[in-house]
């Protein structure tokens, strides 16, 4: 019998060189394209959270293909985390750090009500400058968050360290060395 992580593993495509070489770009696209796969990865996300969960803070654009079926498996409703610049309402902004320069990520200014329990989701965890800054716009609207779910973790790029060391619970379901 093979493991959930190997299951997963073998539909997480590797491409060499993208986007530039030495990079080993692990494409999770193999894995969406596959119902059982998919629905496999979603129920163990779902099963990795303990105790209740309001909203699922899905980040821009990889993370919403998951976000929205773990929400509706845990019962939860589904914030999104976008670019700055992509939210037609009043929202508020938080920037984060990229290997060469920042960027912007952004959540409507009234989407998480003082007190909820939200979950971030992402496809990838790298050095975990997205995901801080996704949990840096929830508590700025006065959420509390209660994790971080990913699909893969480049665990050589530090980001769960990053999310450990700021207090967020993070699991990924498969883990891979190198970038």
């Amino acid at each position: 019998m093979t493991s959930v992580a190997e299951r997963l593993a073998a539909l997480v495509r590797t491409i060499p060189d993208f986007p530039r070489p030495g990079i080993q770009f692990r494409d999770i696209t193999t894995l969406l394209l596959d119902p059982e796969g998919f629905q496999l990865a979603v129920d163990a996300l779902a099963d990795s959270v303990s105790g209740p969960v309001d909203l699922v803070a899905a980040i821009e654009a990889r993370g919403f293909a998951f976000g929205g079926p773990l929400a509706l498996r845990l019962g939860a409703g589904m914030l999104l985390i976008r670019k700055d610049g992509k939210l037609p309402g009043e929202t508020i902004a938080e920037d984060y750090a990229l290997e060469y320069g920042t960027d912007r990520l952004a959540m409507h200014v009234d989407a998480c009500a003082p007190g909820k329990r939200v979950l971030i989701v992402d496809d990838l965890l790298a050095t975990g400058g997205t995901a801080l800054a996704a949990a840096r716009l929830v508590e700025r609207a006065g959420g509390t968050v209660v994790g971080a779910r990913f699909i893969v973790d480049l665990i050589d790029l530090g980001g769960s360290d990053a999310l450990r060391a700021a207090g967020v619970d993070s699991v990924s379901l498969l883990t891979y060395e190198g970038g």
